[in-house]
């Protein structure tokens, strides 16, 4: 198996990580961008620009028909996954292979209901890329896209073709020896630091200098635990003190992504993160307080950008 044709869709801060790397190795036409009205316009006449270089990648739509891709990566957000997946149908063929790059711990199994395990892989990333306004800036040496089997102890066909892929690319990379432990690593940090930092209206740096914001971030990164390991999930405190060093390594002004949506007037993905946890904490019984102050006050905040307090 080899990966020749890439369709990405998603071109915000997760989808840039990729683009320029995969489009400067793949010969022309086999890099596409997945979209189509106002955004499609959007991207063939202003494109992006990623670390002062401005890019225009092809555009294909989802109508585009008999010209399948050998891997497809979604980096969409979770509001958007269920579209997402309708709209890379034409773009699935025999051996198509997904990963989707997004945040949250059940994007596969949503994508898997449609198109078959046969046809996905494991995701997710672990970096910190601000963008506004089509215009993308980020170290491209920081930061990782973790994908592969289930469990990966032996590396299956598929996952060595997008392994080759990225190594040709340079696109950094880890293969988890368990991907499914290390997805809910990803959620437990999000819960901890993206909504910490959404709700009070702090940057990633509050967290090198406040003790008051890390024993937010702590105490909800245990309820996130505590649901994972009744789940078999072998989340436990060494998890949670090796994101110590990660944290400090974030540049002090970045801001999250649920952040970042509120301060633009976005919906954030607040049911993704909170609403999962509250929700599986009400099916385990298991007390999930600080999520649940989460989940509601960022949903007060979307509330309030939306003028319903004016």
């Amino acid at each position: 198996m080899e990966i020749k044709k890439v369709t990405l869709i998603g071109l915000g801060a997760m989808g840039v990580f990729f683009a320029p790397k995969l489009e400067a190795y793949l010969c022309e036409g086999n890099f596409r961008v997945l979209a189509e009205g106002e955004r499609k316009e959007r991207l063939q006449s202003k494109g992006v620009t990623v670390n002062g270089i401005q890019h225009h990648f092809d555009v294909i739509t989802p109508k585009t028909q008999g010209d399948p891709a050998d891997l497809i990566i979604i980096a969409v957000k979770d509001t958007s996954l269920d579209q997402a997946i309708q709209d890379i149908r034409n773009q699935v063929g025999h051996s198509t292979q997904v990963i989707c790059v997004m945040n949250g711990i059940d994007s596969e199994e949503r994508i898997a209901a449609v198109y078959g395990w046969d046809h996905v892989l494991y995701s997710y990333m672990r970096v910190s890329i601000g963008m506004k306004d089509g215009v993308a800036d980020f170290d491209p040496k920081w930061g990782k896209v973790h994908f592969g089997e289930a469990k990966n102890d032996v590396l299956s066909k598929r996952v060595e073709a997008i392994k080759d892929l990225f190594d040709t690319c340079k696109i950094n990379y880890t293969i988890d020896p368990d991907m499914i432990r290390g997805i809910w690593f990803k959620f437990m940090c999000n819960i901890g630091e993206n909504l910490t930092c959404a709700l009070l209206g702090i940057p990633f740096g509050a967290f090198h200098v406040s003790d008051n914001a890390n024993a937010i971030r702590l105490k909800a990164m245990l309820e996130v635990v505590e649901i994972a390991n009744r789940l078999n999930i072998d989340l436990g405190q060494e998890d949670i003190d090796r994101q110590e060093d990660a944290i400090k390594k974030i540049p002090f002004p970045n801001k999250p992504s649920t952040l970042q949506d509120l301060e633009s007037g976005r919906k954030t993905e607040i049911e993704m993160f909170a609403g999962k946890v509250v929700k599986l904490g009400e099916q385990l019984g298991t007390p999930t307080p600080l999520n649940w102050m989460f989940y509601h006050g960022i949903k007060v905040y979307e509330e309030k950008n939306r003028g319903k307090f004016l």
